[in-house]
């Protein structure tokens, strides 16, 4: 299933998507018709905390009563929102290493840019990436972003006024499912929601500077809708393996990333078991793969320019559009 977040005539609603994307099943609506319990589909989250039994009677009141022409709203004629407006924790971790590799070289290549140093530049270019760093396999890494400043599909995010350098990242995600603490990579599927898909909006200039100081990202990565979601979640058994989905990351229709989800240094399975450590994970918590490689300007070297339309696609999930505008 695809399960989306919408507002239609002023109210926040959750349904389920269908006829090739075009199509939003009213879950609330259809549960109130057949005088059933609509408790569980008065948000994202809340069908997320009714759990396994919540999911099965989504996929009943679907069955018996799609239909029903009326339980459906076109998408174009709602607004879509993020699938899980405020999740209950947003970490996200850092699980490819193409990304870590040019990511901090992209970095060195910004700086030398600004200060006009072409010798440095080209020096960077030439020098090979080099090896991983050992701490990468040694555990997931991962930080712990706002979950308040999350946006939606097709929304405009405003450029924050303390940065001249903004950046898009494409990442995979995944949303959790059962409260639990010490939880096994073997049993971690259980845990897993459903996917989707992140644009980790990134203020560069400010995450230069502040990382230099050993912590962080604080304002380069948060700001007001800069965390966007979306357009939905997609449940897993119709993901089947989420690690080898082709991830492409488009800025005006220019394809700036052509990638796959494979060679993740670990699996969300495994990331769950090494964040549940001692430390209870909560159903509706989101969990970021980290940037594909290539999946961003910083590592490219090409930024964006106010009023550019991103597009993020992900296989199997859909595509993520958002248009970036200066506030100047």
């Amino acid at each position: 299933m695809k399960l989306a977040t919408f507002r239609h005539q002023g109210t926040e609603r959750i349904g389920i998507v269908h006829s090739n994307d075009s199509g939003l099943f009213d879950l609330a609506l259809a549960a109130k018709r057949g005088g059933q319990d609509a408790g569980a589909f008065g948000s994202m989250l809340d069908l997320i905390d009714a759990g396994d039994r919540g999911l099965d009677a989504t996929r009943t009141i679907f069955q018996s009563r799609v239909n029903e022409a009326d339980l459906t709203h076109k998408v174009s004629d709602v607004e879509l929102l993020a699938p899980l407006p405020v999740p209950r924790q947003m970490r996200d971790a850092m699980s490819f290493p193409i990304h870590i590799l040019q990511g901090p070289r992209g970095g060195a290549k910004m700086a030398a840019r600004a200060k006009g140093d072409m010798a440095e530049l080209a020096r960077l270019e030439a020098e090979p990436l080099g090896e991983l760093p050992e701490v990468y396999r040694q555990v997931p890494i991962y930080y712990i972003t706002n979950r308040f400043t999350v946006g939606a599909p097709g929304s405009t995010v405003k450029w924050p006024k303390y940065s001249k350098v903004m950046d898009y990242e494409l990442e995979l995600a995944c949303i959790t499912k059962g409260r639990g603490a010490n939880i096994s990579a073997a049993k971690a599927k259980d845990h897993i929601f459903g996917f989707t898909i992140f644009n980790d909006f990134s203020a560069r200039d400010a995450q230069r500077i502040e990382m230099a100081g050993r912590l962080g990202p604080a304002k380069g990565k948060s700001f007001d809708n800069g965390n966007v979601l979306g357009p939905w979640i997609v449940t897993p058994d119709e993901i089947v393996d989420p690690y080898n989905l082709r991830m492409q990351a488009r800025v005006n229709g220019e394809t700036r990333c052509d990638s796959t989800s494979s060679g993740m240094l670990y699996s969300f399975e495994e990331i769950i078991a090494h964040m549940s450590q001692d430390e209870t994970i909560m159903p509706g918590e989101f969990i970021g793969s980290g940037t594909v490689g290539n999946g961003c300007g910083l590592e490219i070297g090409v930024f964006l320019k106010s009023g550019d339309r991103i597009e993020l696609e992900i296989e199997k999930i859909g595509i993520l559009a958002n248009t970036v505008v200066s506030q100047a």
